[in-house]
């Protein structure tokens, strides 16, 4: 390698075919694409699936992300592309990082976000350090998130189509992780660009759906999930207002969210009333007022910071925050507690603020993401 040479698409002054880069396949069109993408400028691809439970029941479920079809579709594309693949039996991790947690939190009155500590955990943990094994010069995702470098290194920042972005799911993303990854989808301007481009090498699944649920519960639903893995868990109990006085049963308090008002079974009591509280240990939903979801100070924990300087250098940061996936960034201000723990005040209320959400950090102007935490106890 010489220091003159142009630098590559991937950031390395060596030419492609020079640079090993393990591109993370789950079977579906966005990693193909990179794969595929990355294959045709002549890198050195090594495709990675994970195989994250059990395979026998994964044939049968379609809708996930790491089903057997998956499985298959990812081989499918390597055959096409003609570079190397493997499938690596991640089960036992995978039940341990991640579903263990999940059940746990929802018993304990939570809404854990699965997807998040699947990235943290197993995908930029574990897969990424099986690609440094494998020599690779950085791995690749199909993530809807941009890499850019700038003055105190790489740079987390939301991805170009607003629609697409992802950078809610990847705020526990570590600087040093980034300096290793590539995200090479995050600046195309709609899904569309992703399927022409699997279109245009002739992948199969150039058309494929997006997958909607979580990968282990089928269905969207969690509870039947949670019964299986935590026997018992589905306890009845009461439904009571915020002053204590019981309004009706409830069949088990994992089948509840923070600000749900539907399915409640306790109609005809004059204003609707939502889910405000989740009190596991005394098997009760606390139900009120809309205006009881109203939340400005949110609490968090396992802070990941990505800024320039470190978080508890300031005790004040003017930012933009997001505490659910689907919601567009609020202006906010981040008091750091320490370097892992803060308090987050929301200059407008939100609703439906739930324990075991995100709350992710992003700078007032531009697109870069400064990281996030764990909201760990409601008001």
């Amino acid at each position: 390698m010489t220091l003159d040479h142009p630098i590559n698409s991937l950031g390395f002054a060596k030419p492609p075919a020079q640079t090993r880069v393990v591109v993370a396949m789950s079977g579906g069109v966005d990693s193909s694409a990179v794969a595929a993408q990355l294959a045709s400028e002549g890198y050195e691809v090594v495709g990675v699936t994970l195989q994250l439970y059990d395979h026998g029941a994964a044939l049968a479920k379609k809708g996930a992300c790491c089903a057997g079809r998956d499985i298959h579709d990812a081989r499918r594309v390597a055959e096409v592309m003609g570079f190397a693949h493997y499938v690596l039996d991640y089960e036992n991790t995978f039940r341990e990082a991640v579903i263990d947690e999940f059940a746990d939190a929802y018993l304990a009155g939570a809404t854990p976000v699965p997807c998040i500590r699947c990235n943290e955990r197993v995908k930029f943990k574990d897969l990424l350090n099986t690609a440094r094994d494998l020599d690779a010069d950085c791995m690749a995702t199909g993530h809807y998130i941009q890499r850019k470098e700038g003055v105190s290194g790489p740079e987390l920042h939301m991805a170009a189509d607003p629609a697409r972005d992802q950078s809610y799911f990847l705020f526990s993303t570590t600087a040093e992780q980034l300096a290793y990854l590539r995200f090479p989808l995050g600046h195309l301007e709609s899904k569309a660009e992703t399927r022409a481009l699997a279109a245009k090498f002739g992948l199969t699944v150039a058309d494929k759906p997006d997958s909607q649920d979580i990968c282990f519960v089928p269905n969207g639903n969690y509870a039947a999930v949670i019964e299986k893995l935590r026997p018992g868990a589905a306890d009845p109990g009461e439904i009571v207002d915020m002053a204590g006085n019981v309004l009706g049963a409830h069949r088990g308090v994992i089948h509840y969210t923070i600000g749900q008002r539907r399915g409640l079974g306790i109609g005809g009591l004059g204003d609707p009333l939502y889910v405000v509280k989740l009190d596991p240990e005394l098997k009760r939903v606390i139900v009120g007022p809309k205006e009881a979801l109203s939340t400005r100070i949110v609490p968090l924990r396992e802070i990941n910071w990505l800024g320039d300087a470190p978080m508890d250098s300031r005790a004040e940061w003017p930012i933009l925050v997001k505490v659910r996936s689907t919601r567009p960034p609020r202006e906010a201000i981040l008091r750091p507690l320490s370097a892992t723990e803060a308090e987050v005040e929301l200059l407008s209320p939100e609703e439906g603020v739930s324990p075991g959400q995100a709350c992710v950090f992003y700078e007032t102007t531009g697109s870069r993401v400064l990281g996030g935490g764990w909201i760990w106890r409601g008001k």
